[in-house]
C-alpha cells in the first residue's frame, strides 16, 4: 500500500490564508448592517402609513356622526310639522262641521215655514174651490155648447165649400204631408191605355180589378176623424207595382204620393192578404179530375205516361241574414258570379200550362234540393200515399223514388236511356220556363231585397199566387222582360232510393224506343 505525502503550508502562505479570512468576516459584517438599516427605515415608512389610515378612518367616522345627527335633526322636524298639520286639520274640520250644521238648520228652518206657508195657501184654495164650484160647472157648460156650435158652423161651411168646388172632396188636414198622387191618378184614370197599364202593373185592368175585388173585405180600412183611408185600389197598387219593378220604398213612396214605411206596410199587409184569400183559389194540388188532366197533357207531349208535374227548385238572393249566415250561404252562386251570395230557395210543381200546384218555400239556400224535397210537404203528401201512380218529374238534382222520376246520371248512357233524358227534359222544361216568367214578370225576385226574412216567404208566395192568376187568365208577358235561369243542379249522394223506381224507369225507357215515342236529337 503506497501513501502520498502530505504538503506542509510555509509562513507565507499561512498569513495570507488569515488576511482573506479576516476580510471576508468584514464585508459580511458590513452586508448585515446595511440590511438592518434598510429594515428600520421600511419599518419607519410602514408605520406613517399606517397612521395615515388611522387618522382617515377617524376623519370618515367623525363625518358619519355628523351625518347622522343631521338625518336626526330633519326627522325631529318633519315630526314636528306633521303634528302641527294634523292639529290645523282637525280645528279646520271642525270649524266646517259646524258651518255645516248652522246651514242645515237654516234651510229646515226655511223649508219649514215653507211648507206652513203652503198648507195655509191649499187650504184657501180649497175653500174658493168649495165655494165656486156651482159657478164653474155652469161656465163649463156654457164653454161645451159654444164648442159645439162652432163646430156645426165649421162643417157647414167645408160642405158648402165642396158642393161649390164640383167634387173637389174634404181639405187635407194640416199635419198630413202634401205627397203628389198625380201619377197614380193618371194610371187610375179609365181613359189611362190599356197598354200602358199592362206595361206598369205586369197585368190587364181587368186582371188588376178582379184581385182587387177579391181583396177588398180584407184590405178595407174605415176612414177616420184625422184622415181619410187610403182605397183598395191604391193599396193592391202600391203592392203589385213593388214587386213587379223591384224598385226601393223612397220611389214607390213619390209615385203613389205616400210614406215610405207606409208603402212598406202596404206590400207586406195586401202580400198577406193574397196568401190567406188568394192562394186556396188559385195555387192548390189538383183532384181527381185535374190530375187527370194534367197526365193526359204530359202524356201527349213526352210519351211518358201518370206524370202529375214537372218540379223545380230556384234560389232567391238575399241580403246577409243576421242569424244563421252560414245557412243561407249559396257556395253554387258564389263560385259562379265571383261574389259572395245568400239566396232561399223556392221549390215549385207546374202543370203543362206552367201553373204552379205546389210550392215549398222559406229553406236556407246551403240545402240541396234532394233536402229540399224531404222538407216539403210533397214529401209528407207522398209518404202518406196520396200520389200513387203519380209520377213527379225533376232534375238530376233529386233522387229517384216511386214517385220523382229523374234522368239518368251515369256515364256512357245507352240510346234509350238518352231517348229518355230527352223525353224527361221536355217536361223539365214546362217548370224551368214558368219559374225564368215568374222571376222575369216579378222583377223584386232577381235582386236582393230590402224586405226581412222572416218577411220574405209572404212576399215570394205572394208572388207565385199572382203568377198562377196572370198564367191562368192568359196575360202575355212582353219580351223585354225575359229572364235567364241559372240553377246550378248537384246530384245527391244517394240518387237512388227505390228498386221499384229504378226498374219503372227502364221499362218506361224501353217502351219509348221501341214504340217509336223517344226522339232522334241524341243520335
Amino acid at each position: 500500500m503506497e501513501i502520498s505525502p502530505f504538503p506542509f503550508l510555509n509562513q507565507e502562505e499561512i498569513s495570507h490564508l488569515y488576511s482573506s479570512l479576516f476580510q471576508d468576516l468584514d464585508n459580511n459584517s458590513l452586508t448585515s448592517n446595511d440590511n438592518i438599516n434598510a429594515n428600520l427605515k421600511r419599518r419607519r415608512k410602514d408605520g406613517e402609513d399606517d397612521e395615515d389610515k388611522l387618522g382617515g378612518l377617524r376623519k370618515a367616522k367623525s363625518n358619519n356622526n355628523s351625518l347622522m345627527s343631521d338625518i336626526l335633526t330633519s326627522l325631529i322636524l318633519l315630526d314636528e310639522e306633521e303634528k302641527q298639520e294634523h292639529q290645523q286639520w282637525a280645528i279646520e274640520s271642525q270649524h266646517d262641521k259646524a258651518t255645516f250644521d248652522w246651514n242645515h238648520k237654516r234651510k229646515l228652518e226655511a223649508m219649514n215655514d215653507y211648507h206652513s206657508h203652503l198648507q195655509t195657501h191649499f187650504s184657501d184654495l180649497d175653500e174658493m174651490d168649495s165655494s165656486g164650484t156651482k159657478r164653474h160647472g155652469r161656465c163649463a157648460s156654457l164653454t161645451a155648447a159654444a164648442v159645439a156650435v162652432a163646430v156645426t158652423e165649421t162643417a157647414q161651411a167645408s160642405s158648402e165649400q165642396s158642393g161649390s168646388g164640383g167634387g173637389s172632396g174634404h181639405q187635407r188636414r194640416l199635419w198630413v204631408k202634401d205627397r203628389s198622387k198625380d201619377w197614380w191618378e193618371k194610371c187610375n184614370h179609365p181613359d189611362f191605355p190599356e197598354e200602358e197599364f199592362r206595361k206598369a202593373f205586369r197585368m190587364s185592368k181587368a186582371t188588376f180589378d178582379m184581385i182587387c175585388v177579391e181583396l177588398d173585405s180584407v184590405v178595407t180600412k174605415k176612414n177616420t176623424m184625422l184622415r181619410d183611408a187610403i182605397p183598395v185600389r191604391q193599396r193592391v197598387a202600391v203592392c203589385i207595382w213593388r214587386l213587379a219593378t223591384g224598385e226601393p220604398l223612397r220611389l214607390v213612396s213619390k209615385r203613389f204620393g205616400l210614406g215610405i214605411s207606409t208603402c212598406h206596410k202596404l206590400v207586406l199587409e195586401v202580400c198577406s192578404a193574397i196568401r190567406n184569400v188568394l192562394m186556396p183559389k188559385f195555387l192548390q194540388w189538383p183532384n181527381e179530375d185535374k190530375l187527370k188532366m194534367i197526365k193526359g197533357e204530359f202524356e201527349s207531349m213526352s210519351g211518358i205516361p201518370n206524370v202529375g208535374g214537372s218540379m223545380y227548385t230556384t234560389h232567391v238572393p238575399i241580403i246577409a241574414p243576421k242569424i244563421n249566415v252560414a245557412a243561407y250561404y249559396n257556395k253554387r252562386h258564389t263560385e259562379r258570379n265571383q261574389k259572395t251570395s245568400y239566396s232561399m230557395t223556392v221549390q215549385g210543381v207546374v202543370s203543362p200550362k206552367g201553373v204552379f200546384t205546389d210550392v215549398c218555400i222559406g229553406y236556407p239556400g246551403s240545402m240541396p234540393d234532394d233536402r229540399v224535397l224531404e222538407e216539403s210537404a210533397l214529401f209528407k203528401r207522398a209518404n202518406r200515399g196520396a200520389l200513387k201512380n203519380v209520377w213527379i218529374v225533376g232534375n238530376s238534382g233529386h233522387p229517384l223514388m216511386d214517385w220523382v222520376l229523374v234522368p239518368y246520371t251515369h256515364q256512357n248512357l245507352t240510346w234509350t236511356q238518352h231517348a229518355f233524358n230527352e223525353k224527361i227534359g221536355e217536361i223539365q222544361r214546362v217548370s224551368k220556363e214558368a219559374f225564368a216568367r215568374l222571376k222575369g214578370r216579378w222583377s223584386c225576385l232577381q235582386k236582393r231585397t230590402e224586405v226581412k226574412l222572416q218577411d220574405l216567404p209572404v212576399v215570394l208566395g205572394a208572388c207565385c199566387v199572382l203568377h198562377n192568376i196572370c198564367e191562368m187568365r192568359n196575360e202575355e208577358m212582353r219580351p223585354e222582360l225575359k229572364f235567364d235561369l241559372f240553377d246550378d243542379d248537384m246530384i245527391p249522394e244517394n240518387s237512388l232510393r227505390s228498386a221499384g223506381a229504378i226498374q219503372a224507369r227502364d221499362h218506361i225507357a224501353h217502351n219509348l224506343l221501341h214504340h217509336g215515342l223517344a226522339g232522334t236529337s241524341f243520335l
